[in-house]
């Protein structure tokens, strides 16, 4: 099932809402790029590279709603649409990933119509659409390998389908994993204070037929201390050079316990994610969401904190690279010191990019 299309009849984008998971399967169609940056924003569509997606139709829509006349108001259009769409959340790097690919492409066709630019922006997103796809199995099939065949994995947020076109970064791992025959058993922390392991990680899995045992937060250390997890796998919003990741409010502690406990520590995500051109994670800027999110659990009326309570909020923290075993891409897993190992897969996806060539399931294989 794919989170996020394009539907060519209607000339709009539809994703489904993730924020009435697992209780309701809603499908919300937009005609509008401001709507759906305050879609990203109000986390209707969430997950890395799922927004990054999401950003390309939004830039699509822009492009179809521009009354320009010439190359250069349509342009001027698309800088606009950028800015809105890039403020929705300025963390996850395949946001701004996505946008750039958009703008890239339309700067490159002055000499084709409207229409045709129009036309080649709808492809570029649709292929970005479907190389997500692509890569993330790819991954999948790299991180697989990485194993027992029988495995207990801790999991933090939500990696799959959901969060990605299909298929998932770190979920897509124990997808991959799962349908190769390997026992695999995940236990699924609940992730607050939106809950995303509870409501979405849990429900996939179990869409998928994937042994879980969902968690508090809190109780991941009880289960990795008394030796009952294998392996930690979690996503990533951005990867800095030096290989810094931030991710999931909660994703340092998990990493900190894995350390402590010598469990190794994977985060799984595409090349697009990682940003060479911030060098630390101390450099990236962390979302500080609504309030009401810790004191309101699930939209909960009654809320659980005194009223007038002071909040912090943040939604990611930053993995130090000291704590990561390694890093799956769709080139395989890229192993410690980030600041040297890095660069050379960034440029191999460029390169493939510039070609047209997108890595395969298929290629992890014949390895």
């Amino acid at each position: 099932m794919r989170t996020i299309e394009w539907v060519p009849e209607k000339n709009i984008v539809k994703m489904i809402d993730q924020r009435v998971l697992p209780h309701e399967e809603s499908w919300l169609e937009f005609d509008d790029s401001r709507e759906v940056a305050e879609a990203i924003r109000g986390m209707v569509i969430r997950g890395a590279p799922a927004i990054g997606v999401a950003a390309a139709f939004g830039m699509v829509l822009a492009a179809q709603q521009s009354r320009a006349s010439t190359h250069d108001d349509l342009l001027r259009d698309l800088r606009a649409a950028h800015d809105v769409l890039y403020a929705a959340r300025p963390t996850a790097v395949n946001l701004r990933w996505g946008l750039e690919r958009m703008m890239q492409c339309a700067s490159h066709l002055t000499t084709e119509t409207l229409d045709e630019t129009r036309a080649r922006l709808l492809r570029e997103a649709q292929r970005i659409a479907d190389e997500d796809v692509q890569i993330n199995q790819t991954m999948g099939a790299h991180g697989a390998r990485l194993l027992p065949r029988q495995a207990n994995v801790l999991h933090h947020c939500n990696t799959g389908g959901l969060a990605t076109v299909d298929w998932g970064t770190a979920l897509g791992v124990i997808r991959s994993a799962h349908e190769q025959g390997k026992g695999i058993h995940v236990f699924v922390d609940e992730t607050r204070p939106r809950l995303q392991g509870a409501r979405l990680t849990a429900w996939e899995l179990m869409q998928w037929g994937v042994p879980m045992t969902l968690i508090a937060d809190n109780a991941a250390g009880y289960y990795m201390l008394n030796g009952q997890v294998d392996a930690v796998l979690v996503g990533a919003d951005r990867i800095a050079a030096n290989g810094d990741t931030v991710n999931k409010i909660g994703t340092y502690k998990l990493a900190a316990t894995a350390k402590d406990s010598n469990i190794p520590f994977y985060v799984v995500a595409p090349t697009s994610t990682i940003d060479l051109r911030t060098l630390t994670g101390k450099e990236i800027p962390i979302e500080e969401r609504d309030p009401r999110e810790v004191t309101h659990p699930d939209d909960d009326p009654r809320g659980i904190a005194p009223e007038g309570v002071q909040v912090g909020n943040p939604a990611f923290d930053i993995t130090p690279h000291r704590l990561i075993t390694a890093i799956i891409t769709e080139y395989g897993p890229i192993y410690p010191p980030f600041d040297e190992t890095l660069l050379p897969v960034v440029e191999r996806a460029a390169a493939d990019r510039r070609a047209g060539r997108v890595v395969s399931p298929e290629d992890v294989l014949h390895e």
